[in-house]
């Protein structure tokens, strides 16, 4: 019996799981819709789901004027992407250059993402089997946000290079 057994752990460490996580939810939310493995998508769904539902809060919070609020729930959905790689000329403002990964996922989360699912309380993507990979057989799987039909969809690294785990 799997009692309190929650997650899956995706053959990787817990520090390696969050990163993989936090990545695939940065490419989710920049593209809307991303090609991945099956257990690695249904890890995904709770985990992005989490990320809109605070978009969301923190966007009702920032329209009623709690600016505190909002704050506060961007800095928590902050949490859910990936950071970026800061160098030495991150200390360095540089106008009009271009934005991390993950600073322009929480802005387009907290903005056009919000926007699309403030009235839907839950249930923000879908999960479709793709059928099995011709490499190594693994069962591949597109998820997407609800509403995104009409996007190309972004492969996975792995996939896209070739590589045998």
């Amino acid at each position: 019996m799997r009692h309190l057994v929650a997650h899956r752990k995706l053959g990787r460490t817990a520090s390696h799981r969050k990163a993989l996580l936090r990545n695939l939810c940065t490419s989710l939310v920049l593209h809307e819709r991303i090609i991945t493995t099956l257990p690695k998508a249904k890890e995904l769904r709770p985990f992005a789901e989490k990320a809109v539902t605070l978009g969301r809060r923190a966007r009702a919070a920032r329209e009623a004027g709690q600016n505190e609020a909002a704050l506060h729930a961007t800095r928590q959905a902050a949490a859910y992407f990936f950071s970026g790689n800061a160098g030495p000329e991150s200390k360095k403002h540089i106008p009009n250059k271009e934005a991390t990964a993950g600073v322009a996922a929480l802005k387009k989360l907290t903005g056009g993402l919000a926007d699309r699912f403030a009235d839907r309380p839950g249930g923000y993507t879908r999960i479709f089997k793709l059928g099995p990979r011709k490499g190594d057989g693994a069962e591949m799987a597109l998820i997407e946000f609800v509403g995104s039909e009409d996007k190309k969809a972004v492969e996975d690294k792995d996939e896209k290079s070739g590589k045998k785990k």
